[in-house]
């Protein structure tokens, strides 16, 4: 049986008569990456998912913060219309918010559950992914459980359209939202990227034709890497298809509910194994998560086997699997928590919007002896997708389909991608100490989404010592994502005791 977002129409936007000047005009049109995020096949939205350490019991509190922070974001409080001046493309209105109308409240007796408090969440989630945001509105919504899991006290749910904007600025624009409990008037410190010091020696040996032959050769290798990914990006939209794998997701799987699970590990034994291979937080998360979905789908491989022991200690991968994960990359400069939060505080400007290309991450599927192979081969998997422009060509194409072929010919060609693909995957970096919405002390941030074509997501969110793996799956594909789970917390203590037991250590 067809869902309920199956039988929901296309995005019919809401005329607007009303008049605006030329510049106002041409900086409020919905960008060509926002527009396609309303076709039906990729009406995509994100999930914040926040644990509290307290109970939600002022509400009140909570809206009047709301109405000083997020709603001075001009795209949480317009709605999308047609502008019949531009032949019915579609730009930013500003309206009136009501408030009751985006916080949902539901009243939960926690007492006379007939499941668990932390499986009453993820079903909660999982029906909120039948249903989509009303148009007619801001395209975001706020929903409040009081429910006492084992993780937090209460449970609050941000739903946003993605639309409004890319999933990295959505949660920077949250966290900014969010102030640090030791000191409420600062907003969260998120971890950047260090440069590299470069000693005199070093940059000595650099000088003169060796100097110049490295930039060349750092050019050949940019410009090679490019054509090569530009091509595989056409190639997908054409007929290169990953290996029909027990992930891999079926045509149905857009307009199917997604079940949201999550586990939270120690960000320290990640940082442990990053700092004694050299390598990023990032780089871990692709190799624990290579290695895991590695270890799972040997399992799944093996499940039709008569010898049941053979299912985990025999080798049942099929040969050359292609399993890729395809990412939306943000290409707008980010702009930083502190500008955002000086944005709706103070009426500063701050750039936003949907500016996002494609890049295409290939996992190396298969059982290694060694669990450090997995890390050592992400890091030069990122490295090599680092020396690469296939995100800007690839949002340039798109666009490019955009002006010539229309909403539709653009709009299969990002589902082609994503259907062509396996899965999503995406690390964020997150706050370095304890911070609070509202006044409310967080205990974990789980993101999320659904509408996406793929069967599997994977996110993972660092929080001060912690990282939470959360993973949206369409359980008519994965009906056993706890199975998943406990195979990446699996594989990165096979990693961690391997970096230990060989005592490497950081230089």
């Amino acid at each position: 049986m067809e869902s309920i977002r199956r039988r929901k129409p296309s995005l019919k936007p809401i005329e607007c008569k009303g008049k605006a000047s030329k510049a106002s005009e041409e900086e409020e049109q919905l960008s060509p990456s926002s527009r396609l995020f309303h076709e039906p096949n990729f009406n995509v939205h994100v999930l914040a998912i926040m644990g509290s350490k307290s109970r939600i019991n002022d509400l009140q509190l909570i809206k009047d913060n709301l109405v000083h922070t997020l709603l001075k974001h001009p795209r949480f409080s317009s709605l999308q219309v047609v502008d019949e001046k531009k032949n019915g493309e579609m730009k930013w209105e500003q309206t009136k918010v009501d408030l009751d109308k985006h916080i949902i409240v539901p009243q939960v007796d926690e007492q006379n559950l007939h499941e668990s408090p932390e499986k009453f969440v993820e079903n909660y989630i999982r029906n909120l992914s039948k249903t989509t945001l009303d148009k007619s509105k801001p395209m975001w919504d706020l929903h409040l459980l009081n429910v006492k899991t084992s993780d937090a006290e209460s449970v609050g749910i941000f739903r946003i359209h993605h639309s409004l904007g890319d999933g990295t600025s959505l949660m920077s624009l949250l966290l900014a939202c969010t102030r640090q409990t030791a000191d409420p008037d600062k907003v969260p410190t998120i971890p950047g990227n260090k440069k590299r010091v470069i000693h005199s020696s070093a940059h000595n040996s650099t000088k003169g034709l060796h100097r110049y032959v490295m930039k060349i050769w750092f050019f050949m290798k940019l410009f090679w890497n490019t054509v090569v990914d530009v091509l595989m990006f056409m190639a997908t939209i054409m007929f290169l298809k990953d290996t029909t794998t027990p992930i891999k997701g079926t045509p149905g799987s857009v307009f199917k509910p997604r079940r949201l699970v999550y586990r939270i590990v120690s960000l320290d034994d990640m940082k442990l194994v990053k700092n004694a291979l050299n390598m990023t937080v990032t780089d871990v998360a692709l190799g624990v998560t290579q290695a895991g979905l590695s270890v799972y789908l040997n399992r799944r491989y093996g499940e039709g086997k008569k010898d049941k022991g053979a299912i985990e200690k025999n080798n049942n991968l099929p040969k050359n699997i292609r399993l890729r994960s395809s990412i939306l990359v943000n290409l707008r400069p980010s702009v930083g928590i502190q500008a955002l939060a000086d944005m709706m505080e103070k009426d500063t400007e701050a750039k936003w919007g949907n500016w996002v290309g494609f890049a295409l991450l290939p996992f190396k599927i298969a059982l290694r002896h060694d669990p450090l192979d997995y890390i050592r081969e992400a890091k030069a998997t990122i490295h090599r997708k680092k020396n690469s422009l296939e995100a800007f060509y690839t949002c340039y194409i798109s666009e490019l389909a955009l002006k010539f072929f229309g909403i539709k010919t653009s709009s299969s060609i990002s589902h082609r991608i994503f259907t062509n693909t396996s899965m999503c995957f995406s690390c964020l970096p997150g706050p370095q100490e304890e911070i609070g919405f509202y006044g409310h002390p967080m205990a974990y941030l789980a993101p999320g989404s659904y509408g996406q074509p793929q069967a599997l997501m994977i996110n993972c969110q660092s929080y001060i010592d912690k990282m939470t793996i959360v993973l949206s799956v369409d359980e008519s594909v994965i009906p056993d994502p706890y199975q998943l789970l406990d195979d990446l917390e699996q594989s990165l203590k096979l990693i961690k005791d391997a970096v230990v037991e060989r005592g490497i250590c950081d230089e």
